[in-house]
C-alpha cells in the first residue's frame, strides 16, 4: 500500500499563530482567559485549549476579563464594545482577514458596491461584511453571483469590487470574476482582487493534483472548517473513492483493504497530531494484507508565512 501526504497538509500561518498565541496567553495567564468563537473551526483542538483553560463564548459582552479574538476575526463593534467594557483583547485575527477588512473599508468609502465571495454564515464573513458598508452582498455560487450582478446592471452603482473569503474555491472565484467582467463589460468600473489565501490555493492545487493520483483519497479535519470541506470537494471530484474524516477513529478498515494507492490532505486548520495519528494507523498495519510504503511530498508542514 502507498500512501502519498500532501506537503501543504495541516495548519496554515494563521491558525498556528492563534493557537500559538491563545497557549501562550494561558501559561501567562493570572486570571480567566475568554475567546470569541472557536478559534479555529476544529474539534480537536477547542477541547484540548478547554482542557488548558481557554473559556469561549459567542458574545464580548459574555466576557469577564481578558480576552481573545479568534482567527476569522470579529465584526468592527466588538472593538468598540471591549473598549466600553475596558477588556483587554489579544487580536489573533489572521493577517490575511485583516487585510481584507482594509480593502472592504477603503472601497466601501470610495463608493463601490462589494461582492463577497463565500458563506453567508461563516464568521470570517460576518466580521468582513461589517467593512463594507450597506452596499454589499454575499455570494455562495455561480448561480447566485448571476443574479446580483443582473440587479447591479437595473441600479445606480456603477462601480463593483468583487472578494471572496479566504479560504473559497479558487476556481469558482474565477468563474465569477469571468462572469461580472463579462456582464460588466460596459458603464461599470470593476475591480476583482483575490483575497483568497495563498495557502488555501496551495491545498486546493495539491488536493486536486493527489486526487488524480490514487485510488483513494481521505481529508482530515474539521466538520466545520470551511476550507477543508473545500478541500473534500475538490476530492470528490478528482477521486470517485473520498472521505473526509476528524479523526483515524472513522476509518473503514475493511474499505482500506480495497486500494493500494492513498493519498492524505488535511485543512488549514487540522493539528499535526490528527495527521499523525491517521499515518500510524497505516504504519502499525490496521489494515491487513497490505505492505506499508510512505510517500511524503514533504515532511515539514506548510506552517510558514504565506
Amino acid at each position: 500500500m502507498e500512501i502519498i501526504l500532501g506537503k501543504t497538509a495541516g495548519f496554515c500561518y494563521g491558525v498556528k499563530r492563534a493557537v500559538d498565541g491563545a497557549k501562550e496567553q494561558l501559561k501567562k495567564a493570572t486570571n480567566e482567559i475568554y475567546c470569541l468563537g472557536e478559534i479555529v473551526h476544529n474539534e480537536e483542538v477547542i477541547n484540548d485549549l478547554k482542557k488548558e483553560g481557554l473559556r469561549f463564548v459567542e458574545d464580548v459582552k459574555e466576557s469577564k476579563g481578558d480576552t481573545i479574538i479568534r482567527a476569522h476575526g470579529v465584526p468592527k463593534n466588538v472593538y468598540k464594545e471591549a473598549k466600553i467594557k475596558k477588556i483587554n483583547l489579544y487580536d489573533y485575527t489572521c493577517p490575511k482577514v485583516l487585510k481584507i477588512h482594509e480593502i472592504a473599508e477603503k472601497y466601501a468609502k470610495d463608493g463601490f458596491y462589494i461582492l463577497l465571495c463565500g458563506s453567508k454564515t461563516h464568521p470570517e464573513n460576518i466580521g468582513t461584511l461589517s467593512f463594507c458598508g450597506k452596499n454589499c452582498s454575499v455570494i455562495e455560487t455561480v448561480e447566485e453571483a448571476t443574479k446580483e450582478i443582473e440587479n447591479l446592471r437595473k441600479s445606480k452603482f456603477k462601480k463593483v469590487l468583487l472578494i471572496s473569503q479566504t479560504t473559497y474555491k479558487l476556481e469558482k472565484f474565477s468563474k465569477i470574476e469571468e462572469i461580472i467582467k463579462e456582464k460588466l463589460s460596459q458603464g461599470f468600473i470593476v475591480e476583482v482582487i483575490n483575497t483568497i489565501c495563498k495557502a488555501t490555493e496551495l491545498r486546493q492545487i495539491e488536493t486536486k493534483e493527489i486526487a488524480k493520483k490514487v485510488e483513494y483519497m481521505i481529508i482530515i479535519g474539521g466538520k466545520k472548517s470551511s476550507n477543508t470541506q473545500k478541500l473534500y470537494e475538490i476530492a470528490k471530484e478528482n477521486c470517485k473513492h473520498s472521505i473526509c474524516i476528524q479523526t483515524k477513529d472513522e476509518i473503514n478498515i475493511e474499505e482500506m483493504s480495497n486500494y493500494e494507492k492513498i493519498g492524505i490532505m488535511a485543512g488549514a486548520s487540522t493539528p499535526m497530531k490528527s495527521i499523525e495519528n491517521v499515518i500510524k494507523f497505516f504504519k502499525e498495519g490496521n489494515v491487513k494484507n497490505r505492505h506499508f510504503d510512505m510517500k511524503v511530498k514533504n515532511v515539514d508542514f506548510c506552517d510558514e508565512k504565506l
